[in-house]
């Protein structure tokens, strides 16, 4: 044999070997999934995929359960003192991956990291944010510790669950950096093995404490090892499920739904999300800086038959930026039916009865969508050209003071199903989410009185009252909130999907 083809055999036996190193087995479970994690530390990232991973390996003070109620996790209990101060009592015998005792100053250690300005080697922690006017942190004794905000911060037990709690003697001795590529967490999974933009394993630790315990069966994981294959690509993700290669996949093309569902091995789970979709309107200069122009947008696109016929119908209409879902929405927003020929009518009134010229930025997975926006605008005299981005390229673009671009089609995401999670970032005047540029006195007020009021009755009140604004003043095209949509292998038991998109694989196991 040659010596050229023999070095070809072996590279692909090779190939195939390291590509089936992990082929499903009866005490595994394998995740077809869009995005590797951006880091193994919990308090150096700000991005979900990257928290759902981490969150198979770290646990946290509280997580939410399937209902999206907060409960304890590695916290027994917890109490609001007053306004400003929260106690909260942990569990006792809880165990790191390494074998230490989890206690007061690993908690104390985890919030300071994230809440003091430069504590990750200069660096602040890109998750401060998500504790609002956290202040303090006091250890009352080795199993309670006391957090204090600066000023009523209503929503912090909501936020808590983002936040994965970290071993202070594990973090110091590996370092700010070492804690990017280890783990040493409380959560059911240990880290075993991850090569970037490949796949990340994990194995089952069998000294884990339980979990949540209102949330059953309480125990160890059910299988032995969970391995994340990183496949961006909606085709190569859907054929690995189909083919049995994975047990479960994200982000289904709405295109790929019925071919899932009609093979007789897979199947299609579905929950309410908590992402909310929109045309992002630059309010800061013409043409978008009239509201008739606004409104023309608004008839001109068939929301109705976009959500039916492209997105399958999963997915549910918003008339404002919050899910049906969420603390404070307000029922009843009127919607802006599909009608061109009122858009026409507007656009002229408008003084733009010519037509208008914009450009549509979208990142590559909406460019099927902005085409259908852009074909419906077309007729009523609007040339929108859709330009596709890298995401990293466009979102800053975006976020920048001053205004240059005209339509963003994008998204915000919710977990917390409180307004402050999304109507502050994106409404609210100069927020980091504020893609329109939208500015106004009123709903400022009314958001920064609402962030801080402990009457719950009140603080809906504020927000319904600022979400009654948006409707009538459509800063953005408000679009939908679709559902989560994944696939799923028959042979997979004991895991629903969640509304925060967490895949939390402690209780699933192969039948």
């Amino acid at each position: 044999m040659k010596k050229s083809v023999l070095m070809g055999l072996v590279f692909w036996s090779l190939f195939f070997f390291s590509t089936n190193l992990y082929a499903a087995g009866d005490d595994e479970i394998l995740i077809g999934y869009t995005s590797d994690a951006i880091s193994m530390d919990p308090a150096n990232h700000r991005e979900r995929t990257t928290e759902t991973i981490l969150r198979n390996m770290y646990d946290g003070l509280v997580v939410r359960n399937s209902k999206m109620e907060v409960v304890p996790q590695l916290a027994e209990s917890w109490k609001q003192i007053d306004t400003l101060t929260y106690d909260f009592t942990l569990r006792k015998g809880i165990k790191f991956h390494n074998g230490d005792l989890l206690t007061a100053e690993d908690i104390k250690f985890t919030f300071d990291r994230i809440i003091t300005d430069g504590a990750i080697d200069g660096q602040t922690s890109p998750r401060k944010s998500l504790l609002g006017s956290l202040k303090e942190i006091k250890i009352l004794d080795s199993h309670k510790v006391r957090f204090i905000l600066g000023e009523p911060w209503p929503v912090f037990p909501a936020f808590l669950p983002w936040q994965e709690v970290v071993s202070k003697n594990f973090a110091s001795s590996v370092g700010n950096e070492g804690m990017s590529t280890n783990v040493n967490g409380t959560g059911p999974f240990k880290l075993v093995e991850w090569i970037r933009g490949n796949r990340i394993v994990m194995e089952r630790f069998d000294d884990y404490y339980g979990g949540a315990a209102s949330i059953k069966p309480v125990g160890k994981a059910k299988v032995k090892r969970v391995i994340w294959k990183i496949i961006p690509e909606n085709a190569s993700r859907v054929a690995a499920l189909l083919s049995g290669e994975v047990d479960i996949i994200n982000d289904v093309p709405t295109h790929s739904i019925k071919q899932i569902e009609k093979n007789a091995n897979t199947k299609i789970m579905t929950v309410n999300g908590t992402r909310s979709y929109f045309l992002a309107l630059n309010n800061t200069r013409p043409p978008f800086d009239n509201i008739k122009v606004r409104q023309a947008f608004y008839h001109a696109i068939n929301i109705d038959l976009i959500i039916e016929k492209i997105l399958n119908g999963n997915a549910t209409r918003i008339s404002s930026i919050l899910s049906p879902d969420a603390f404070g929405h307000k029922t009843n927003l009127p919607e802006y039916e599909y009608n061109p020929q009122k858009a026409k009518k507007l656009l002229a009134e408008a003084g733009y009865a010519d037509g208008i010229s914009v450009t549509l930025d979208v990142t590559s997975n909406l460019k099927d969508l902005a085409e259908a926006f852009s074909a419906n605008l077309s007729d009523v005299g609007i040339k929108a050209m859709v330009k596709v981005w890298e995401k990293s390229v466009i979102g800053p673009e975006w976020k920048k003071p001053v205004k240059t671009r005209d339509i963003f089609f994008t998204s915000w995401g919710n977990g917390s199903l409180d307004p402050v999670g999304i109507m502050t970032p994106t409404m609210r005047t100069a927020g980091r989410g504020n893609y329109s540029g939208y500015s106004n006195p009123e709903v400022d007020a009314l958001i920064d009185k609402a962030m801080v009021e402990i009457d719950r009755a009140k603080r809906a009140s504020y927000y319904q009252e600022v979400e009654t604004i948006l409707n009538k003043q459509i800063p953005v095209v408000f679009l939908w909130l679709p559902k989560e949509v994944y696939g799923v292998s028959n042979r997979l038991a004991g895991w629903q999907p969640k509304a925060d998109n967490q895949i939390n694989l402690h209780d699933a196991y192969i039948k």
